[in-house]
């Protein structure tokens, strides 16, 4: 198999991907295992190969296993939207209703992407042939290949925007498709495109960010980043002083590729991700394997041309084609298939598209001015508002322990409810979104380290008992003024988080200066301070 080097020591899961290329498994599934799933133990590491066309066993066990959908750039025709909203609602029904979001509902999640739960295996080749039918797919929406192609969910619309990206995130995303030769690489390839001034898709904490720049001879394409990245060990990605053209893109991305898949490390998985590989040998090291790997010319970088970290769409914006396009807060990315369905024909009557956004909200695009009182008087819009509360309208969360095998912690429910108690209680802050961010463990799916508040799960020990907790950070953004968070208080007893962010939130109000936000407050405070307002008691009714 390609990048595989004579004489290396592979761990486990790269020797099951020299047995079988993983990409074969999506036959195997149509033909055998829908039909009997027990035949899948008789194949030595199918269950891994299974994450290569987007499916996950869930912690149940048994029959039960998450699918992941891939949508380029978040664009979705209203149609597909339409087909997927469907899918969850004939085929994510488990034995267990939800106690907040009943069943059949589908996650938006941080990487444009939509999961889906409790799917079984005999129904996977229906599922795949609507979806295909639509021109969706699943392949490599998981496993050690390219990752979904982030964009800014306005791309192509949006006033301040540099160069319309998504096209480009298209075809870097066509390119790594189904290719086989780059679907082994020792871990997840994350890549993001943005030509907006926003930072909206997250340049600094993917493998490769494409950001917009401008050389001296006002050519407008892209500065490259490389190695960022969460979880254990996160990192922002460095400046490996490139200028990308938007013709060179699909190729300078392959042959980052292939350098993460040549050098990268394949025998610990807990240091194979490219940031490891980057912080290793350096950036300019790095570049100079770029190079001897890629069939153009590296230019040097030319001007950033981000402003800030602008974190959402949510609202009734203006396009710079006279349209409006209308953000609907999604709370932690969660929707029933019938209303994911509706938002599908709410764009069909009103607008152009549907276009997911990392913060787990949706986007419907191309609206009329003349309709916009029209649309928003629709009830999906009362449920899913372009005009919440700062809390809910920043509050991310991944799966958690619902259904993620690595999950310590309930997330959904309980990111929600607080994100709503935080606006009872505290209200206004001064800023149009507070950024919670919860991941139920230490693998950062929900990004909490780019949180004005992170949460990750974590065990906690009460006078009686071992309860389920959180580890809590404050400070994180993106943009001009990136950094991570920091983890201020360890393995606080989630009953104990609202009063102690109720806290924190009033010492904001008191002490912050004027047109200061959150993420820049808790910068300048020291740690201590921080931890000791989230320990005082929050004032009764939080006012």
């Amino acid at each position: 198999m390609r990048f595989l080097r004579e004489g290396q020591t592979l761990n486990k899961v790269e020797q099951i991907k020299l047995q079988r290329h993983p990409l074969e498994v999506k036959q195997a599934i149509i033909d055998t295992y829908s039909e009997d799933l027990s035949r899948m133990d008789e194949v030595p590491g199918e269950v891994e190969r299974l994450k290569w066309v987007g499916i996950y066993p869930q912690k149940q066990g048994g029959d039960a296993f998450m699918m992941r959908v891939k949508v380029p750039g978040g664009v979705l025709t209203p149609e597909q939207t339409k087909v997927i909203g469907k899918i969850a609602s004939d085929f994510a029904n488990g034995p267990i209703s939800n106690p907040h979001f009943g069943n059949n509902f589908l996650d938006i999640t941080t990487r444009q992407d939509v999961q889906m739960h409790w799917l079984k295996m005999g129904d996977i080749p229906e599922v795949w042939r609507r979806l295909e039918e639509a021109g969706i797919t699943t392949v490599q929406a998981c496993g050690d290949s390219a990752r979904n192609v982030l964009c800014c969910p306005v791309s192509g619309l949006d006033h301040e925007e540099v160069i319309d990206a998504y096209p480009i995130a298209q075809a870097i995303s066509d390119y790594f498709t189904g290719n086989r030769e780059y679907a082994n690489l020792p871990r997840k390839f994350k890549m993001s495109v943005t030509g907006c001034l926003e930072d909206c898709a997250q340049a600094e904490i993917n493998d490769i960010g494409l950001l917009p720049a401008r050389l001296e001879d006002g050519t407008i394409g892209f500065n490259l980043r490389v190695g960022g990245g969460l979880s254990d060990g996160p990192r922002m990605a460095s400046d490996i002083d490139v200028f990308v053209r938007p013709e060179e893109a699909v190729e300078i991305t392959r042959g980052i590729a292939q350098v993460f898949g040549e050098l990268g490390d394949r025998e610990n998985r807990w240091t194979a991700r490219m940031r490891y590989l980057v912080q290793r040998i350096g950036p300019e090291a790095f570049r100079d394997e770029l190079e001897k790997r890629v069939s153009v010319e590296l230019t040097p970088a030319g001007e950033d041309l981000t402003k800030r970290y602008r974190g959402d769409h949510v609202g009734v914006h203006a396009q710079k084609d006279g349209l409006f396009y209308v953000g609907l807060n999604v709370p932690v990315g969660r929707m029933s298939g019938e209303h994911f369905v509706e938002a599908g024909r709410l764009a069909e009557e009103y607008g152009g598209e549907v276009r997911l956004a990392t913060d787990q909200n949706l986007v419907i695009t191309g609206v009329p001015e003349d309709k916009i009182d029209d649309l928003l008087a629709e009830p999906l819009l009362e449920r899913f508002s372009p005009k919440p509360g700062a809390f809910e309208r920043g509050v991310v969360a991944c799966t958690g322990s619902e259904f993620c095998r690595f999950g310590i912690v309930e997330t959904k429910i309980r990111a929600v409810e607080w994100a709503k108690e935080m606006d009872e209680r505290v209200g206004d802050v001064g800023q149009d979104a507070v950024r919670m961010h919860f991941s139920g463990c230490s693998a950062s799916c929900a990004q909490p380290q780019i949180g004005d508040v992170g949460f990750r799960g974590e065990t906690a020990k009460t006078q009686t008992s071992i309860v389920e907790g959180v580890d809590i950070g404050l400070g994180g953004s993106l943009g001009r003024d990136a950094a991570f968070i920091d983890w201020v208080e360890g393995a606080k007893p989630a009953e104990e988080v609202p009063d102690a962010l109720v806290s924190v939130f009033e010492r904001f109000k008191e002490e912050g200066r004027p047109g200061e936000r959150f993420h820049e407050w808790a910068r300048r405070k020291k740690n201590k301070e921080l931890r000791e307002a989230l320990r005082k008691p929050a004032k009764v009714g939080g006012r």
